[in-house]
């Protein structure tokens, strides 16, 4: 087997071939640590390659298993982190010079909860600085593996780029308005933002506290399920998380969506879509019709307010999480981030409490049609991926925030799963939103769609 072959294997087979012993944990790690190698220049993917303790990682999987001891699917698996998750005597960046020599004590909830299940972590992954949509300088874009002259996407950059070039199999990332599915959906893979509180954030750096949500980057649906179910739970540390029991996820993934009511979101089919788009889109929705489910065209009332909403809503908690820094370091921050920062402070206070006002009217609003459809449907992204990041402080972020950042305000989950390829040949996404903690009942959709399509089989020549 070959490189290629092995690096794109999903992680059940994967699984299956070690306790088989035709492929052994400290082999595939080492085959993902030479694909870093070779391929991590071109991508700029990794900011840290932990090579030795990877391999000593693999090592105890590889004993452990030999011994009959199985901590599940994701026993020796490689994986990455976005480099805001703190890592114990691991230095964490979050890509900017700030943090650029921070070794944390501990590790994040998330993060461990990854390595108890037996994961094998291979690196932490570049991202935009504090993930605020800005590239740092000191670190550099991070490019797309189906092009390397574009973005591959923010503000999990790194985990989503290194995902679709098979430098692993599954990266846990952040999503303030988009931040996981933006960048699976220009990558070609699955990013799972899940309902807001279902996976712990604690140990992972603040953005806006009101927004954040801890998810994944994987290449197949089911592979995002057996991450979820690793990392989904309560957790005291963090206290917005979810008390909620953890479903598990693989179990109803193959069951039948026939019947199942199927919301296109009319206002996200809209005129700003770029050419492709929404033929791709609806070819996904006829698919899924197809399948069984029953398709309405559905409207948020007040959806059209969402994007000055979440500017309203992030700029000024990402201040307050910065407000010291900005006092001693803003030299240390890259130009635009420093921008964006000082913009949070001149939003006034009457407008961010209407703001979450609003928030509240769009989750019952989006409640109301739940009542109607069981899952919504719309493009991830109204375009493949660009050359640059947009920015927040110029307006162009909340244009492609516009179909994600709306499941941050009102905390709902959703996935995006690649739905094909745009004009010029690069990945695009299907977004799949449920209501709370349905992300059973999106996963089913999203594998339901992946398998008829197949586009998960489709990869970057690099």
């Amino acid at each position: 087997m070959d490189e290629q072959q092995l690096c794109y294997r999903d992680i059940a087979s994967l699984a299956k071939s070690y306790r088989q012993r035709s492929l052994s944990p400290v082999e595939v790690t080492r085959a993902i640590l030479d694909r870093i190698g070779h391929l991590n220049s071109k991508l700029n993917a990794f900011i840290t390659v932990l090579e030795e303790p990877a391999l000593a990682q693999a090592r105890q999987a590889e004993n452990e298993l030999s011994q009959g001891i199985d901590r599940g699917p994701l026993h020796g698996i490689p994986v990455s982190l976005k480099d805001l998750f703190d890592t114990a005597g691991v230095r964490t960046t979050a890509a900017s010079r700030i943090w650029r020599d921070r070794i944390p004590d501990q590790t994040a909830t998330a993060a461990r909860r990854l390595m108890n299940a037996g994961a094998v972590l291979v690196g932490k992954c570049n991202l935009l600085e504090f993930a605020y949509g800005i590239v740092h300088p000191d670190h550099g874009q991070c490019n797309n593996p189906w092009d390397t002259k574009r973005t591959s996407g923010g503000s999990s950059s790194g985990s989503s780029s290194s995902v679709a070039a098979g430098m692993g199999w599954g990266s846990l990332g952040t999503d303030t308005g988009g931040s996981i599915r933006i960048p699976a959906s220009y990558c070609g893979v699955v990013g799972l933002k899940p309902t807001y509180g279902r996976v712990s954030r604690h140990g992972v750096a603040a953005l806006s506290w009101s927004l954040d949500h801890v998810g994944t980057l994987t290449r197949t649906v089911e592979d995002a399920a057996i991450l979820l179910q690793a990392i989904a739970g309560y957790d005291p540390l963090d206290f917005t998380s979810s008390r909620d029991a953890v479903p598990q996820y693989c179990e109803g993934l193959r069951e039948s969506i026939r019947g199942l009511r199927l919301g296109v979101l009319e206002q996200h089919m809209g005129n700003d879509l770029r050419p492709g788009v929404a033929d791709i889109t609806q070819k996904a929705i006829e698919e899924l019709d197809r399948a069984g489910m029953r398709a309405q065209s559905v409207r948020i009332p007040s959806l059209e307010q969402a994007d000055p909403a979440l500017l309203v809503a992030i700029l000024p908690e990402a201040t307050v999480v910065h407000q010291e820094w900005i006092r001693s370091r803003a030299a240390d921050y890259a130009e635009m981030t420093r921008q964006q920062l000082e913009l949070g402070a001149l939003v006034p206070a009457v407008d961010y409490v209407r703001v979450q006002q609003y928030r509240r009217r769009l989750l019952a609003e989006f409640m109301d049609v739940f009542r109607h459809v069981d899952v919504l449907v719309s493009p991830t992204v109204a375009w493949e991926a660009p050359k640059e990041d947009p920015t927040v402080a110029a307006g162009e972020g909340s244009a492609e925030a516009r179909r994600t950042g709306p499941y941050n305000l009102n905390g709902l989950p959703a996935v995006s799963v690649p739905c094909g390829f745009g004009p010029n040949g690069l990945p695009l996404g299907l977004q799949i939103a449920g209501p709370p903690m349905a992300e059973a009942l999106i996963l089913r959709v999203a594998y339901a769609y992946e398998q008829r399509a197949g586009w998960s089989q489709q990869h970057p020549s690099l």
